[in-house]
């Protein structure tokens, strides 16, 4: 296989596993939260999912 091939399916694997993995977290921490709670934890899961990104 081509290595430039390669390395675009790697950083599209890489980046399709990071999408799923927030919205499985956003999906799972706004699961059975009352909507006055939700602001307060969906800025939580925000900060999470910067931290795995690299970004604060």
């Amino acid at each position: 296989m081509d290595p430039m091939m390669a390395g675009m399916l790697t950083a599209l694997s890489v980046v399709t596993i990071v999408a799923a993995a927030a919205v499985l977290i956003t999906h799972f921490a706004v699961k059975g939260t009352e909507s006055r709670h939700r602001a307060v934890v969906l800025e939580g899961v925000a900060a999470v999912i910067r931290a795995i990104r690299g970004k604060r």
